[in-house]
């Protein structure tokens, strides 16, 4: 099952396309994310991580290895979620430019953080 969601595209320039992306695994469910997470793509997060969460995951992964901008309104999604599935979220962070606000409000310490989506997947 895979699903895509497209959201605003991006001001920022980059590849000019944000979006997310919903896809079933045997280990899981991962949503993907890319561009700006920020108040404009939030709410497609928020839909996509909802569908999810009626899949009832043993773990759902969202993978944040192509954003390019992780705003508060993201990082409000990503504690959503990790609360309404019981720390059940891994959070795929890949990069400086998204895993420095993350440190920055100690969100770090909240979510499970992982350096790839191999990682994420793997038990334990």
């Amino acid at each position: 099952m895979l699903e895509h969601d497209r959201g605003d595209l991006s001001s920022s320039g980059g590849d000019g396309g944000s979006g997310v992306g919903l896809e079933q695994v045997p280990e899981g469910v991962v949503v993907t994310v890319r561009g700006a997470l920020d108040l404009a793509l939030a709410p497609t997060l928020r839909r996509m991580v909802d569908r999810a969460v009626r899949l009832r995951p043993a773990r759902l992964v969202i993978d944040l290895t192509t954003v390019t901008f992780l705003a508060s309104a993201g990082m409000s999604e990503l504690v959503l979620a990790n609360r309404q599935l019981d720390g059940v979220v891994r959070v795929v962070v890949a990069s400086r430019l998204v895993m420095r606000p993350l440190e920055l409000t100690r969100l770090t310490d909240e979510l499970e953080i992982r350096a790839s989506l191999a990682d994420a997947l793997v038990d334990g």
